[in-house]
């Protein structure tokens, strides 16, 4: 295999290689991760220069044994599907094992072309489509080491405002963060919708941008050359000149990286704010200073970032009006679950209890659970209690209405009923004159044979009790 000249050699093992060496430079590795903790005093460009000195061989640091070893260890825990090329994670394991030093040359030496990005859309859960490009697990690898080793460098100059896709920061982190704004009597939101964020953004912007904290050239071509790669959909190839896929493991750190202008700018006019990703929300004191605000700042998103403002979803709203990550915070601070999260929690419940399913009643419980525990720990902050009865006593009458529709004839109905210890002319009763399975679920015998306690016996979460448990921990 070619060898790239020039550079000092040392060997490393990487568990997915048998045994290679690897161009490296021992002094890179003395400033990744350090250069930024100790930034008082210093101004963000010349931080930007100091990181640009100390990154001239960083590709180097990125396709070491050891990044690459961390970088296939989250791709093979986040999974995912197969792109243009079909090799799935554990083929990606198969291959390196034999092409994994060839791979690292190629990237070394600039010789290395990005495979096509598989294009697929989901749809949105407020309507319409979301396109998103999976690249191949090869180059999944490759974006998870680079973004690995940048994070170091760019995620300490990223604002305290700025809450997604960062090391020890979450969405949670960024409710407290409004609520706490709200409580302080900002209750006014300008409320900031940037239209395809990821598929407008200005490559060159960009790419300018990077080039003021990166000093090895490999790196940036290498970055420029998966910005620029063509996407594969219904066949047919599509060529890129703005955007970056949504779906790679690089593009949430670009994505901060744009929008850290932005931060840049509220922050220099003082505003309170707070940014999860593409999602910004400012508060203010008044209607008529959010609407000067919103005026004035997309001016700046559009002439100076040349990113695009929904015109239509953005606004100056007060704050119960505004759904922020699936909260909407009270005024004086109190936070509840968005309407919109509890429809779309109720389609998925549905989704799971169909008639026509044709699932025992244990496995659907079991389904049901997986998503409970997922949802009420995202929704733990919700200091209202209301709706989590509401949900448990509703999620029940579903259950009941699926397990009575099993029984399909209203005599094995009237068994299974029976079964349970209800009496029979009540049992009879409520079948004879219900009008239908959803009704007959809400017939006082069905609810008291089929309680809550029966299906405590089934293994059912109740929502409210992992509320209440999840509540002590935040």
């Amino acid at each position: 295999m070619r060898k790239k000249q020039g550079h000092k050699k040392i060997t490393g093992q990487l568990s997915l290689f048998r045994t290679q060496e690897v161009s490296y430079h021992p002094e890179d590795q003395l400033y990744s991760g350090t250069v930024l903790r100790d930034n008082q005093g210093s101004s963000y460009f010349s931080l930007l220069a100091r990181n640009r000195a100390f990154t001239e061989n960083l590709l180097e640091t990125v396709m070491s044994p050891t990044n690459l070893n961390r970088a296939y260890e989250r791709v093979r825990s986040n999974r995912g599907s197969s792109g243009v090329d079909e090799m799935d994670v554990e083929g990606l394991k198969e291959w390196l094992s034999q092409e994994g030093q060839y791979l690292i040359d190629q990237v070394l030496e600039g010789s290395y072309e990005p495979d096509l990005v598989l294009g697929v859309e989901i749809a949105k859960p407020d309507g319409g489509v979301r396109q998103l490009g999976i690249p191949t697990v090869k180059d999944r690898l490759i974006q998870q080491a680079i973004h690995q080793e940048l994070s170091l460098y760019y995620d300490s100059l990223f604002s305290e405002s700025s809450y997604g896709f960062r090391p020890n920061r979450s969405a949670i982190d960024a409710v407290r963060q409004a609520s706490e704004y709200i409580s302080s009597g900002y209750e006014w939101v300008v409320d900031i919708d940037l239209k395809s964020f990821f598929d407008l953004i200005n490559q060159d912007r960009l790419m300018q941008r990077l080039s003021k904290g990166i000093g090895d050239k490999r790196l940036l071509r290498l970055i420029r050359k998966y910005l620029r790669s063509g996407m594969l959909q219904g066949g047919l190839e599509q060529q890129r000149i703005s955007g970056t896929p949504q779906g790679g493991p690089l593009s949430p750190l670009l994505s901060n990286i744009v929008l850290d202008e932005l931060d840049k700018e509220l922050e220099k006019r003082g505003h309170a704010f707070v940014r999860y990703a593409d999602d910004c929300n400012i508060y203010v004191k008044s209607k008529a200073s959010g609407e000067r605000l919103l005026t004035s700042i997309s001016r700046f998103i559009e002439g100076k970032l040349k990113l695009k403002v929904n015109q239509e979803k953005s606004g100056v709203r007060r704050c119960e009006q505004v759904k922020f990550l699936g909260y909407t915070i009270q005024p004086g601070g109190g936070i509840r679950i968005a309407d919109k999260s509890i429809t779309r929690f109720k389609k998925k419940v549905i989704e799971l209890t169909k008639r026509n399913r044709g699932k025992g009643l244990s496995k659907v419980i079991g389904e049901l659970n997986i998503v409970f525990r997922g949802w009420v720990n995202y929704y733990r902050l919700a200091n209202c209690w209301l709706p989590w009865r509401n949900l448990d006593s509703w999620i029940r009458r579903r259950l009941r209405s699926y397990r009575i529709r099993q029984c399909k004839r209203r005599y094995t109905i009237f068994k299974f009923l029976r079964s349970l210890g209800a009496e029979e002319s009540k049992s009879w009763n409520a079948i004879m004159y219900s009008g239908g399975w959803w009704n007959l679920s809400s017939k006082l015998v069905c609810q008291k044979v089929m309680n809550k306690q029966w299906f405590d016996s089934l293994n059912l979460y109740s929502l409210i009790n992992l509320f209440e448990r999840n509540r002590l921990n935040c």
